[in-house]
């Protein structure tokens, strides 16, 4: 399964399977990422994200199936598959010891750049990250969203077409979330191919052409972040009634105006409905709960988020991934040589 480079989508992969004894966590997956495009995956706990990120960067072999990275045979030239990939785990794989240039040399070091040229490289990185202050400090003292940013500049340091980022936002408060994104939006339209893993389906609508979502080793869907969310009952209509004792009635008064049955959060006094019709359909909701005396504290409609799309597709919300990740300066080093 070799082709020249030129002529293949940036990542395809057909029939991966992955068995860990009794456990399967691929099941047969299919995906292909066309060059100049992102793909987001995404998936619950254990659902085998992180286990398909470390088969394409080939620090694991699949017990069955093909791929090809940048038309590059994943199993029969993993070589040259890792001159062509930038790696960055779940976790922020810098030595903390070394100031943000060193690591960056170092990284450099291990690609085969040359001293001198490494050096370039990691002054040219720190200035597009917007770390050259810190450029000199050791990166213990780094902030968790400068950690990510050098994290990630250490998996472009190759300039690689194709770049694999497995959740790099986890542990991001809201700012430093926003700035990664800008990063790799940037990235993105400069010619890189990327497949990115993430828990956050706001992160995959701001950064994926496309998204897939497994679970239990399986794509059970694949569209649009709009594709999914309209999967899952298009708006939520959202009331908090102020007597708990009332969330019932509330309930059963607003079921008439939903396209599945409301659900009920006693603990939050809050009644959810997916519905359609937008405002006309809260304007009545309002005239319904006002006709029975139901005071309300809060009501609105809101966009499916991520539980939504999870709860629906999978039948339980997102969590932290489970899986091993490729993370660490081990897997750095063994993507490098």
């Amino acid at each position: 399964m070799h082709t020249e480079a030129g002529d293949a989508p940036a990542v395809s992969a057909r029939g991966l399977v992955k068995r860990y004894g009794d456990v399967t966590a691929l099941a047969g997956v299919d995906l292909t990422v066309p060059r100049g495009t992102v793909l987001g995956l995404l998936g619950p706990n254990g659902a085998g994200k992180t286990t398909i990120v470390r088969i394409l960067s080939t620090l694991l072999r699949p017990d069955a199936g093909e791929a090809t990275v940048a038309g590059v045979d994943v199993l029969r030239h993993p070589r040259q598959v890792r001159r062509r990939i930038g790696l960055s785990g779940q976790y922020a794989a810098v030595d903390e010891y070394l100031t943000g240039f060193e690591n960056l040399v170092m990284i450099g070091r291990l690609y085969h750049l040359g001293r001198r040229r490494a050096r370039e490289r990691a002054r040219e990185l720190l200035a597009q990250f917007r770390l050259e202050d810190a450029a000199d400090r050791p990166s213990r003292t780094y902030s968790g969203g400068m950690r990510r940013r050098l994290d990630l500049a250490g998996a472009l340091v190759a300039d690689p077409p194709v770049l694999f980022l497995d959740e790099p936002t986890t542990g991001l408060d809201p700012r430093g979330r926003s700035d990664m994104w800008d990063v790799i939006s940037t990235l993105v339209a400069g010619g890189t191919s990327l497949l990115l893993t993430t828990q956050y389906l706001e992160e995959a609508d701001r950064l994926a052409d496309r998204i897939v979502v497994i679970d239990h080793g399986r794509i059970i869907a694949e569209g649009t972040a709009d594709e999914l969310k309209a999967q899952v009952g298009g708006d939520r209509l959202d009331v908090t009634v102020r007597d708990a004792a009332r969330v019932g009635e509330a309930a059963a008064l607003l079921a008439p105006l939903g396209v599945a049955e409301p659900s009920v959060d006693e603990h939050r006094r809050a009644v959810l409905l997916p519905v359609t019709g937008g405002s006309a359909v809260l304007t009545d909701a309002l005239r319904r709960l006002d006709a029975a005396g139901l005071d309300i504290d809060d009501v609105g409609l809101r966009r499916p988020t991520l539980d939504d799309v999870f709860l629906t597709l999978t039948g339980r919300p997102a969590e932290d991934e489970a899986e091993a990740a490729p993370t660490g300066h081990a897997a750095r080093k063994e993507v490098a040589r």
